[in-house]
């Protein structure tokens, strides 16, 4: 590990049944910058969840390794859990406690006060503060959320790890979480966010995009769409369903899935057909009406439904 790394994972693997493929089966090395906002996407039961509770020393690997601020996560795994903050995705917070004494509590398992660390929390403890006599369990989803964060902060962790935060919340909420961790990596503070929203992953500095434990590439979100590498096209009549198997029956067609209101293809190498041509091919060949076909660019959802085949 050098100085401008915090989490450093080499092969790390961990499964929960010998008749079931692992849990986390990761390739090689992967490298978490300090101060970095890295991202995990991935659907669920791509191993996300196991792969945090692996570095945050809650289980114990099958095989490989990990250091997190140059500790390693089994050996030295109580000094690990006071540098790390964990929020996990279902909240874990005492639900017959008041917001005040949860997060008093939090700070007392680490030896310290609310005051003591009360800068790094209060923009989001505002929101909370009217409330701090309510308990836990009556809160919303989106004030249980910050709660959990102001939890996992108050002790002022050299990493953070969050796994899922936005499940479940409003609109609003997940904005303003992400702005609270945008002002967090300012502050130079690792962050490992996991997600199933492709749209929060281009917050990231880089993401790791996890399918059945593996991970299928890491980069910048921007890099990912860039080397997409395909040419891309969207599509709609007022068939969609028949649209779909349509589409992959057209020979130039090399992939399709439904993506919102419209089917997403991309075409096999060296096919010279573009739109204009696949909408008259629809509608004349198979009888489409309203048949609507464009090149569009790649997004990031894009980019892991058609790394996943490889």
């Amino acid at each position: 590990m050098n100085g401008t790394d915090s989490i450093v994972i080499h092969g790390l693997k961990k499964s929960y049944r010998k008749d079931l493929p692992p849990a986390v089966d990761l390739q090689g090395e992967v490298r978490i910058r300090k101060g970095e906002l890295f991202g995990i996407i991935g659907p669920d039961g791509a191993g996300k969840t196991t792969l945090f509770r692996l570095l945050a020393t809650l289980v114990l690997p099958d095989g490989g390794s990990a250091t997190l601020e140059g500790l390693d996560i089994v050996r030295d795994y109580r000094k690990i859990r006071t540098l790390l903050g964990y929020m996990p995705g279902k909240f874990s917070l005492y639900s017959d406690l008041s917001v005040r004494e949860n997060l008093e509590f939090f700070a007392s398992a680490f030896g310290q006060d609310i005051e003591s660390n009360y800068a790094l929390i209060e923009n989001i403890y505002g929101r909370l503060k009217p409330f701090e006599k309510r308990k836990a369990g009556k809160l919303s989803g989106g004030m249980k959320q910050k709660l959990a964060l102001c939890c996992s902060l108050i002790h002022s962790p050299a990493v953070l790890f969050l796994d899922e935060p936005t499940t479940g919340v409003d609109p609003s909420s997940r904005r303003e979480l992400w702005e609270n961790l945008s002002e967090l990596k300012e502050s130079g503070m690792t962050i490992v966010v996991s997600t199933a929203y492709m749209d929060e992953a281009n917050r990231c500095d880089r993401v790791a995009m996890m399918k059945s434990g593996r991970f299928l590439t890491v980069d910048s979100p921007s890099d990912i769409i860039s080397g997409f590498g395909k040419r891309l096209f969207a599509a709609r009549s007022d068939e969609m369903f028949r649209l779909l198997q349509d589409l992959r029956a057209v020979p130039d067609v090399e992939k399709c899935y439904t993506f919102g209101d419209t089917h997403h293809f991309t075409l096999r190498a060296g096919s010279h057909a573009d739109a204009a041509l696949l909408a008259a091919q629809l509608a004349s060949c198979s009888g489409h009406r309203n048949v609507e076909v464009k090149e569009i660019r790649a997004s990031l959802e894009d980019c892991y439904m058609n790394l996943e085949d490889k």
